[in-house]
């Protein structure tokens, strides 16, 4: 039925199943048994309605960039890919938000409203679709100042595993009507609903901006450096860590020439005035803690080429060793126990004999690692698994959690009741409720259904 419908737009062409099975987690690729582009919101409704009346398992699909898993067709079924509808349905200047639908991806959307003064902020680096980071609750380089998806999401349009469409929040900026569906669906990774349509909080453009970087000697210092950041109340838009081992990848890979030494990557927002009073404020912790080469970055193009090296950090650390796959994984911590918690994780990477670069938004507790492993050999993703599992019971242990950006999918799914004990089968019983088949990206988030 579906594919009479819309023709072209259904495929189980090889080449386009194995496009939708692929992903950048240590997962073998899991393509699924058909895929469809809808248009429209109704023609959403109209395939969960008859993949419901099927049995069909659906995944949904955006800009294929997650790292856990999320969209591998782990039980087959029909991959849902919006990469038809991204249109910017209208931008509401004056009160500061925009609706757009969810294919369309953040750097297009920041095209769109150049002319406007206005920008959203949430960069996760790689040029994700809005629905896809709003499913995984994604944030990035710059949630230090303007938070998460959580926090830039005022509503949106959804559709359930049996084709019933519903709207949540509103354009307001607080409500206490109710139960706080649209933080419900943010994060849910397609567990319980297809987003249709988002409405977005804005930004203003700042009027100046001010990067910087600066190395230093020990990596607690260049921590310790965030922390007295941020405990001082400086405003930094961005605050970003990289190791000497991530420093050396990217200087290969963009030609560049830091020195091999841990470095933080920061910038400031604000009017000229503040901005520079914010930056020398930094620029005396730097000095106080024994950072050096400290150098501004003050024209956009240098800038835009400080922050492209941080956002092909992961492309340069897996050319760093050539037809290595990368065990990506990422955690987040309170702020004090931040540096225990990376030189923790360095000292026990260094003795595993796997390469391991170290990098992260430090400036709210969350950093990554990347451990390179010759795919053809499986003693090394062997300890890889295990050095990922040693960060998170080290995460736990701190009172933090085991993924702070990049989701549970499947890589991240067997540490869910050591987090959230109970709570994690109230999960299951909320996608019980709204998903009583197990529908919907199914394998992921949540306990398996009883029975």
């Amino acid at each position: 039925m579906l594919a009479d419908r819309f023709g072209s737009r259904f495929s189980q062409r090889a080449a386009d199943l194995a496009a939708h099975g692929t992903n950048e987690s240590h997962f073998p690729d899991m393509p699924p048994e058909a895929v469809i582009q809808p248009e429209t919101t109704q023609e959403v409704s109209d395939i969960l309605r008859a993949c419901h009346a099927a049995r069909c398992p659906v995944i949904g699909w955006g800009a294929g960039t997650s790292l856990e898993g999320h969209a591998l067709a782990v039980a087959g079924g029909l991959c849902v890919d919006f990469g038809r509808m991204t249109r910017v349905i209208e931008v509401n200047d004056a009160d500061m938000d925009v609706r757009v639908q969810p294919g369309l991806t953040r750097e297009a959307l920041n095209t769109e409203l150049r002319a406007t003064g206005l920008f959203f902020p949430v960069d996760p680096g790689a040029n994700a679709s809005l629905g896809g980071m709003a499913a995984t609750r994604a944030s990035g380089t710059t949630a230090v100042r303007y938070g998460t998806m959580r926090d830039n999401v005022l509503g949106l349009e959804a559709v359930l595993a049996d084709g019933t469409v519903i709207r949540t929040g509103t354009r307001a900026r607080k409500s206490s009507a109710g139960y706080d569906l649209t933080a419900l669906l943010v994060g849910s990774e397609g567990t319980l609903a297809l987003i249709t349509e988002l409405t977005l909080r804005l930004q203003g453009q700042p009027e100046a901006i001010a990067a910087a970087v600066c190395g230093f000697d020990r990596m607690r210092d260049a921590v310790d450096c965030v922390i007295a950041t941020i405990q001082l109340g400086i405003p930094m838009a961005r605050i970003e860590f990289i190791d000497a081992e991530a420093v050396a990848a990217c200087n290969a890979r963009s030609g560049l020439d830091f020195p091999r030494r841990p470095h933080l990557m920061v910038e400031f927002h604000g009017s000229d005035t503040s901005a520079a009073e914010d930056a020398e404020r930094f620029g005396e912790l730097v000095a106080d803690l024994g950072g050096s080469d400290f150098a501004w970055a003050q024209k956009p193009e240098e800038r835009n080429r400080l922050w492209q090296m941080r956002h092909e950090a992961y492309w340069a650390i897996l050319a760093s060793r050539p037809g290595a796959r990368g065990v990506v994984t990422d955690l987040c911590v309170p702020i004090s126990r931040l540096a225990e918690a990376v030189e923790e994780t360095r000292a026990d990477i260094d003795a595993s004999g796997i390469p391991g670069p170290i990098l992260g938004h430090v400036g709210d507790g969350n950093f990554h690692a990347v451990l390179l492993i010759d795919p053809d050999r499986p003693e090394e993703k062997r300890i890889a698994l295990d050095l990922s599992h040693r960060m998170v019971e080290r995460a736990l242990r701190m009172g933090g959690t085991a993924t702070g950006e990049h989701g549970v999918g499947l890589g991240k799914r067997g540490y869910m009741e050591a987090e959230h004990g109970a709570g994690w089968q109230v999960m299951g019983a909320i996608k019980q409720a709204l998903d009583p088949l197990n529908l919907m990206n199914p394998g992921k988030l949540v306990p398996d259904p009883e029975g």
